[in-house]
């Protein structure tokens, strides 16, 4: 099977600014095309580019949960695709599925247990929404805020969301007396070789305990048990009209890096999702 493929080119250093030259496509590659027992052959649809990333450019992550990419390795992220091949009980070709762990490459031959598989009508055929509003991002926002902000039904609280305009916060929704800080994700701080989270200024520390400010680690992959609820229901406000989606599409394998380096920089509003091929049969008037 010849595929294109992304690998990592380049480690931009813990310190440094990540760029699009620290991927690099390679075209015309030649993998194992036949599918084992259990396998599925893949197409890939679309691509996710994350902050969570930059922590895998390093050697060393900082995070148990997170393993570095190796230089001249594939590259992988969040990914949907559909099935052209299967040999797995429970996936038929023509079916579309997700994965945390898709490999950056036209084609592949993945485990079927790996994969989970996604329904289309939940987000109207739009299937690059399940890696963003719809996905990750957007049950890191509704659970983020159900588990941890702390919310009441017309108590009169005020939400502030500092990074309003990325893949959650354009979704979730400033300093006053006992607020309460919900820490998730910090991509300012991403390019810097700091601890997480990182130390307050002495001054901003003051003023957290002068006015009782709390603050407070949230960390989405704690609460897998919400995930199929969550996803049903933001399925739902999405098709009310109560949810609004933003996404920044970008075309092409080759633009992997340029779409990481502008999601790095706030090039994007709501999702930066990267189109590797589209299927026709989810044009407008779709159904199964």
């Amino acid at each position: 099977m010849i595929i294109q493929r992304v690998v990592l080119n380049s480690r931009p250093g813990k310190n440094g600014n990540p760029v699009a030259e620290n991927f690099r496509m390679e075209e015309e590659v030649s993998v194992p095309g036949s599918v084992n027992e259990g396998q599925v052959q893949v197409r890939t649809l679309y691509l996710s580019v994350d902050p969570y990333m930059r922590c895998k450019m390093n050697e060393d992550t900082g995070s148990d949960y997170l393993a570095p990419w190796q230089l001249s390795q594939v590259v992988d992220g969040g990914g949907i695709g559909i099935i052209e091949e299967s040999k797995h009980r429970n996936l038929a070709k023509g079916d579309f599925v997700t994965s945390f762990y898709w490999p950056w490459q036209t084609k592949a031959i993945l485990d079927g247990n790996d994969l989970k598989k996604v329904d289309p009508q939940l987000v109207d055929g739009h299937l690059s929404y399940f890696l963003g509003a719809i996905g990750m991002p957007g049950l890191t926002s509704l659970i983020g805020v159900q588990e941890k902000g702390h919310i009441s039904a017309g108590s009169n609280q005020t939400m502030v969301v500092s990074g309003a305009a990325g893949a959650c916060g354009s979704l979730a929704g400033q300093m006053n007396q006992n607020s309460h800080i919900i820490l998730c994700g910090q991509i300012s701080q991403y390019n810097k070789d700091v601890p997480y989270p990182p130390p307050l200024p002495p001054a901003v520390e003051a003023i957290q305990k002068e006015r009782n400010i709390t603050r407070e680690r949230f960390m989405v992959l704690n609460y897998k048990d919400k995930f199929e609820p969550g996803i049903l229901q933001l399925s739902q406000w999405f098709k009310e009209g109560k949810l609004k989606i933003k996404e920044t599409m970008i075309n092409g394998l080759e633009n992997m890096g340029v779409a990481f380096q502008s999601m790095m920089t706030g090039g994007n509003i709501g999702k930066q999702i990267v189109c590797i091929s589209e299927d026709t049969s989810l044009l407008p008037g779709y159904t199964s």
